[in-house]
């Protein structure tokens, strides 16, 4: 099959990635018939794919019975990189392709990780709000030291999860003058001086999650773990948000077992007002909407990379293929 203007492809939920400020003249120049969704309710899917040849999804689920029923499917392009809103085995057995979008949001990713730790290393929110509140007007010295903070050199961090993101972390920490730990998966996983976790946790200043979420690694960071931390350690959250106990956490930082912490992830996204996490009076908890992956040249770079896929599938050179 060969792309042409008679080709119907459909993106459910374009704005998942696109507020208006990207350009998609690389998927607009593909000769294919688009149409673009803002979002998509679970009870429209199967009628908006109906007759579509490639569908294009974010969140928006695609389950074995929208797979079956999809009679002119021939490619899934997921916009992310996650692939558990779509069951690939269904897929695999229609003989229809379904393809992800890796390495697009490393350096926004690395930006947010570091940007959350200096921000907590150097108690930035109390010094803020200190000025705000007029303590630094009255103080009896020029500077104010009420809020006592530490270097990133010399500390340990700690990384969970050693893919595209964890290396990037690894080396940005290495430059502050970090000493970089690797967790294993497994007691048999040694590969590059790797530490089983527990063990891990007691040595290090700063934890760094960069692990998918599995059956494996939900709730990995259980207050079982958070209290194997040094006291005052920081724990940073951009992978997934099931990987970390929420109510463990808050209890940490509650405690003062935890020095903070940052999570650009929830369990549930998005949250309901009430959730535990977003309670927050303490300055020391930093909870992001989910947008370490989203700056504006990483959600450019996953839209240019959905076309390519199309395009490549289309000249018979599939890739990033994840069933």
């Amino acid at each position: 099959m060969t792309l042409q203007a008679s080709t119907k492809a459909i993106c459910l939920d374009i704005k998942a990635t696109d507020i208006n400020d990207l350009c998609l003249d690389s998927l607009n120049q593909l000769d294919i018939d688009w149409q673009f969704q803002d979002k998509t309710n679970a009870t429209e899917v199967a009628a908006l794919i109906k007759g579509k040849a490639v569908v294009v999804t974010n969140k928006v689920v695609l389950d074995r019975q929208l797979i079956e029923n999809a009679s002119d499917l021939k490619l899934i392009c997921i916009s992310a990189t996650g692939t558990n809103n779509v069951d690939l085995q269904a897929a695999r057995e229609k003989g229809i392709d379904v393809c992800n979008v890796t390495a697009y949001a490393t350096s926004s990713v690395v930006q947010y990780v570091f940007t959350v730790l200096l921000t907590l290393m150097s108690r930035l929110p109390e010094h803020q709000q200190a000025v705000v509140n007029g303590e630094w007007s009255k103080s009896e010295a020029f500077c104010l030291l009420d809020y006592p903070f530490h270097e990133l050199a010399g500390k340990t961090l700690g990384i969970v999860g050693y893919g595209e993101l964890g290396q990037a972390v690894a080396n940005i920490a290495k430059s502050f003058g970090m000493t970089v730990l690797l967790a294993s998966r497994n007691d048999a996983d040694t590969r590059d001086n790797r530490i089983p976790l527990n063990d891990l946790l007691a040595l290090v200043d700063v934890l760094s999650l960069h692990c998918p979420l599995t059956q494996e690694t939900k709730n990995l960071i259980s207050l079982e773990q958070i209290m194997r931390l040094p006291k005052g350690a920081i724990l940073i959250n951009s992978a997934r948000g099931g990987v970390v106990d929420e109510k463990a956490l808050l209890s940490a930082i509650q405690n003062g077992h935890l020095g903070g912490a940052a999570t650009d992830v929830l369990t549930t996204e998005p949250p309901p007002k009430e959730h535990l996490l977003l309670q927050n009076k303490y300055p020391n908890l930093i909870v992001t909407p989910h947008i370490a992956w989203a700056s504006i040249e990483s959600r450019q770079r996953l839209i240019d990379q959905v076309a390519f896929n199309i395009s490549e599938y289309f000249l018979g050179r599939p890739r990033n293929i994840v069933n």
